[in-house]
């Protein structure tokens, strides 16, 4: 999610523009929405005065009612507003590929958002979803330290692959004709090779609304690729109890993010593609009401 992304068309100049802006407009939606709260609150609270006070009541002025008091910024805002006010490292997805998940959190949050990968992003991601969790996954020790230094309040754990891109090909063939790998079930108790079995258990244990896959490294054949991080975000997707999970995939342009998200996310359930951005929604599997095939 760090050094190996492209250069975007936007300039910095122009992306740190648009996500102070953004930042902006989101707080001032909060204070609107508290001010008209608390008014019609006050509208609507009945008089309990009697009628002698009533009498009295018309020869006193009424007061005016009572000026809100100033909603505080929320911390996960303050902090990426401060953040990317300062820097000229700016979220490695385009402007266009970013509103793609902004609008799918306008809806769902607050929610429980997961993301593989913790890099230049997080602070706005975590803000998008103010009120809610949202958990970084990220394979590189040593930057999720550094990270801590900077933003404490980032919810980040360290994961580790046993994969490695060039094999690829072999994992999707496996993939693809396994029995055990269309069964829906738990990863960590998946019997498919693509299942990742290595999260922290309170990964498992939360079902996860949004998630986005924007890591592991996966640009040269001795990373560890993204295909069980694919698989396994479909495979949580479907395990739900009920509704349904949008799973974003960045890098389509590269073949494992390309092939196996068509072949695990499915291309029936592929809803917009954006840029190297594509947006998967898949409904859960487990509700008796509602069966389906691994792929529609």
């Amino acid at each position: 999610m760090r050094s190996n992304a492209k250069p975007q068309s936007p300039s910095p100049f122009n992306t740190k523009l648009i996500l102070i802006c953004a930042f902006f407009l989101l707080f001032l939606l909060l204070v609107i929405s508290t001010t008209s709260s608390t008014f019609s609150t006050q509208q609507q609270q009945p008089s309990s005065s009697s009628s002698s006070e009533s009498r009295v009541s018309n020869l006193t002025p009424t007061p005016c009612p009572s000026v809100p008091s100033c909603t505080k910024t929320p911390p996960s805002l303050a902090n990426a507003l401060i953040h990317y006010a300062t820097t000229n490292t700016t979220p490695q997805q385009t402007f266009k590929e970013i509103s793609v998940s902004a609008r799918v959190l306008e809806n769902k949050a607050p929610c429980n958002f997961l993301v593989f990968g913790l890099g230049h992003d997080s602070l706005m991601w975590a803000a998008l979803n103010h009120g809610g969790r949202t958990v970084f996954l990220e394979e590189d020790k040593a930057w999720i330290e550094q990270m801590k230094q900077k933003s404490p309040g980032l919810e980040s754990y360290h994961v580790e692959y046993s994969t490695k891109v060039h094999r690829s090909d072999a994992l999707l063939e496996t993939g693809m004709k396994e029995e055990s790998c269309r069964v829906v079930s738990e990863p960590r108790f998946s019997k498919c090779e693509l299942a990742h079995k290595g999260f922290p258990s309170e990964i498992y244990d939360v079902e996860w609304d949004v998630i986005m896959v924007d890591a592991p490294t996966g640009f040269h054949d001795e990373a560890p690729g993204r295909m069980t991080a694919i698989y396994t975000a479909g495979l949580m997707g479907r395990n739900r109890e009920g509704g349904e999970t949008d799973v974003f995939v960045h890098d389509v342009n590269r073949g494992v993010e390309d092939k196996f998200s068509m072949a695990f996310l499915c291309e029936g359930y592929l809803r917009e593609q954006q840029g190297l951005l594509r947006h998967f929604t898949i409904p859960t599997h487990r509700a008796a009401s509602a069966p389906h095939p691994f792929c529609p």
